[in-house]
């Protein structure tokens, strides 16, 4: 979250907005709204040139999915960066997909919010192939999927994945590197 908001605050207005306090949610809306500003440019940082997803797109959309999360019992800002990172891939997989089933041909014509979105059609295999190779990935250690998605998705650094996982930053180091190594060798094989 911003530097300037406690993560002691934080946690209170997650459990403020589970029991309904809408003032909780109302102090919190902005802080979220920012949190996920940040990590979608985090994300969007470190793909290649060309890549054309507008992060005002990916923002909107996963503000929108957490907001309606209706039985969500937020724990605490860990909790709130594993759903993000989550999130986050869910919408840039859905994406993915729906882009290239149109491509081959497959859509009438559908009108949705994410239409904003655009991904270049040479990282959709990228990122198809990325989701895939993390199901299986789950099936084997679930743990090195949840580190993917905090470091990749939701654009966290060590620290602080290690945090939301409440596990050692090296073990966070280690599972990272052996998810990578992992994970390109499925996706090369293919």
């Amino acid at each position: 979250m911003n530097n300037k908001t406690p993560v002691r605050d934080i946690t209170e207005l997650l459990q403020g907005w589970n029991d309904g306090d809408s003032r909780a949610m109302e102090r919190l809306a902005p802080i979220v709204y920012d949190e996920l500003h940040r990590l979608a440019h985090n994300y969007m940082s470190g793909e290649r040139d060309g890549h054309t997803l507008q992060t005002s797109a990916l923002v909107n959309e996963a503000y929108i999915r957490l907001v309606d999360i209706k039985e969500m019992q937020w724990e605490n800002r860990q909790h709130f960066f594993a759903m993000t990172g989550r999130l986050m891939r869910r919408i840039l997989v859905d994406f993915a997909r729906r882009r290239r089933n149109l491509k081959r041909g497959g859509g009438a014509e559908h009108v949705s919010f994410e239409e904003g979105l655009t991904v270049s059609p040479s990282q959709m295999p990228d990122l198809l192939a990325i989701d895939e190779a993390l199901d299986a990935l789950a099936a084997e250690d679930p743990r090195k999927v949840r580190v993917v998605e905090l470091r990749f998705f939701a654009g966290l650094d060590t620290k602080q994945t290690a945090a939301a996982l409440n596990v050692s930053p090296e073990t966070v180091r280690r599972d990272w590197r052996l998810a990578r190594a992992w994970l390109h060798r499925q996706i090369t094989q293919s």
